[in-house]
């Protein structure tokens, strides 16, 4: 008599409701049927089309709103938004410190995405975008010895001018990167005295941008992030060690 197999069959994965709304909602973004700036319903009428009850629905969309795909207005009505950037990049950011990236590999990603930037800017920017940058630099000549300010002009310096660049899309790669990869410079700035070489590169860069020339842009560019490679090391810091993961909090202040 032949012996009765045991099956196992396993457990069947149920998606949680808010997870559904979240998900039919955020398609319907996605797919233009409700776009950014449109009034959603409220949450009884979603409730009632959906046919979940209301705290269902209040905790899809508090996903959402996590997400930047929906905000409140007036704290009260709700509309389709476009994610703000730091919110995409605090995703990716968290991400790439649990598959326990390195500040090499950050290192190597800006050194591929700077340059790029300020050759754009050196094309695109506006008297006004050309402006905000000069208003940077005249604010770091004053801050040269403040580690602290200098830390966060310099960071202020390299999103305008990826903002200059005119490319969403370069924007939005280059955020989760110097979420991590900045907070990293105070701690150079603090063992080294470096400011002045900042500013004259920061100089430099500008003025490539200012003058249209992006060749002038991009070269000073280069040469600004290797100095910062060459900054860590002297401040005798490991750039092949992971990211410290107190880096997140530093980029969400």
């Amino acid at each position: 008599m032949k012996a009765t197999r045991k099956l196992s069959i396993g457990k069947i994965s149920v998606v949680p409701a808010y997870k559904v709304v979240s998900t039919a909602i955020e398609r319907q973004i996605m797919q233009g049927i409700i776009k950014v700036g449109d009034v959603l319903p409220s949450e009884t009428a979603l409730a009632e089309q959906l046919g979940v009850n209301r705290s269902t629905v209040r905790e899809g969309i508090r996903l959402l709103e996590q997400n930047g795909l929906v905000r409140r207005r007036g704290g009260k009505k709700l509309f389709a938004s476009l994610p703000h950037y730091h919110e995409t990049a605090a995703h990716v950011s968290r991400a790439m410190v649990l598959h326990e990236v390195t500040f090499q590999e950050l290192w190597e990603t800006i050194m591929a995405l700077e340059p790029v930037a300020a050759e754009m800017a050196a094309e695109r920017a506006t008297a006004e975008e050309i402006t905000a940058l000069e208003d940077n630099l005249e604010r770091t000549r004053y801050s040269l010895a403040n580690s602290e300010s200098l830390t966060e002009l310099d960071i202020e310096f390299h999103y305008l001018i990826a903002k200059a660049s005119h490319n969403r899309a370069l924007l939005l790669a280059r955020e989760p990167v110097s979420h991590l990869f900045y907070p990293a410079f105070y701690n150079v700035m603090s063992r080294l005295n470096a400011g002045e070489r900042l500013f004259v590169a920061h100089d430099k860069i500008l003025e490539g941008i200012r003058n249209h020339d992006p060749k002038m842009a991009k070269s000073w560019m280069e040469k600004h992030i290797v100095d910062f490679r060459r900054g860590y090391e002297l401040a005798n810091l490991d750039i092949h060690a992971q990211v410290d993961p107190s880096c997140l909090s530093s980029a969400a202040d």
